[in-house]
């Protein structure tokens, strides 16, 4: 199956200002390199987008408590229009023409994976002292909801999927039932404070909806990315002057000054937020008491300590 400009579209999720600016400039390089080809976009204020006809904008507001695990809201609109879809993180840039008309194989094509026990390590091993205990404890949340879904977790069958950047294409409906798993899996984890754990969940509900997960380097998507090209360069693989004007224009979006009334009014937002949604997880898998909250009462669950900031 061939991917054409009626079949294939980018697709990322941008929630605030500071997204919806890194998504204004994603937009420009796909209207420059890959003209023809639509950008879906997930947003809070969709008429930021109105300038780029070749932008779906949808509105959304945050569900998951650390916006990371909405992802999946935007490949499941994305999936409902087009047969492939490529993830993207709002902050990437593409920096040379890049073709629909590519063969991707049904089920998940990542750009980055491995297999969730050589992850492990590596999540374990990259934090000091002082932030292993937690990590450690993250981990074994993912082992409580493999247990529960009935997946060997240190088996071959369950790959982490770098969520930065990835291909999503359609596979006999396996790719349904790979959004729900992910939402039961997010959902466990977040209860128990692992909010960034979106690429771990990607590999368990792809395992658990048996989608197929792939990798593939991608030569033909030339793209920038602040931390990835920081390593390349690092490791002599890159230069800073053919990037450089990419670094200035990320940095003036991810360090714009703003004023302390906007400060305050951000951090009231964040907290009001924050627990507006642990509330509402709570309600939520409350339906599915045996599942979520197997060793605790009731009483225990409303009055569960919640995680910090």
């Amino acid at each position: 199956m061939y991917t054409n400009h009626q079949n294939f579209s980018f697709c990322t999720l941008a929630l605030g200002t500071r997204y919806r600016s890194h998504a204004c400039l994603l937009a420009q390089d796909i209207a420059k390199h890959s003209p023809g080809i639509s950008l879906i976009i997930l947003t809070d204020e969709p008429q930021d987008f109105i300038d780029y006809p070749h932008v779906l904008a949808f509105k959304h507001r945050q569900q998951s408590i650390g916006c990371y695990h909405d992802k999946r809201f935007v490949i499941a609109k994305a999936l409902s229009l087009f047969n492939t879809c490529m993830f993207v993180d709002a902050d990437i840039r593409i920096l040379a023409p890049f073709s629909a008309d590519i063969k991707w194989l049904p089920g998940i094509t990542a750009r980055s994976c491995s297999s969730i026990a050589k992850h492990n390590e590596i999540y374990i091993n990259s934090v000091d002292t002082l932030y292993k205990r937690k990590r450690i404890r993250e981990l074994e949340v993912l082992g409580e909801i493999s247990q529960k879904l009935n997946l060997a977790l240190e088996g071959p069958s369950v790959q982490f999927v770098m969520e930065m950047l990835f291909v999503v294409t359609k596979q006999d409906g396996r790719e349904i039932e790979f959004i729900k798993h992910w939402e039961t899996i997010a959902h466990y984890c977040e209860l128990n404070g692992f909010y960034g754990a979106e690429g771990y969940a990607m590999g368990l509900a792809a395992a658990k909806a048996e989608l197929t997960v792939r990798w593939d380097e991608m030569t033909s998507f030339v793209y920038f990315k602040d931390w990835v090209e920081k390593q390349k360069i690092k490791k002599g693989q890159a230069t800073i002057e053919k990037t450089l004007i990419y670094f200035r224009q990320h940095e003036a979006i991810e360090y714009r000054r703003y004023s302390i009334l906007e400060k305050i009014n951000c951090k009231i937002n964040q907290i009001i937020g924050f627990y507006c949604r642990y509330f509402y997880l709570k309600i939520q898998t409350l339906k599915n008491f045996k599942f979520y909250y197997k060793d605790y009462s009731l009483i225990k669950i409303l009055f569960k300590k919640n995680h910090a900031l």
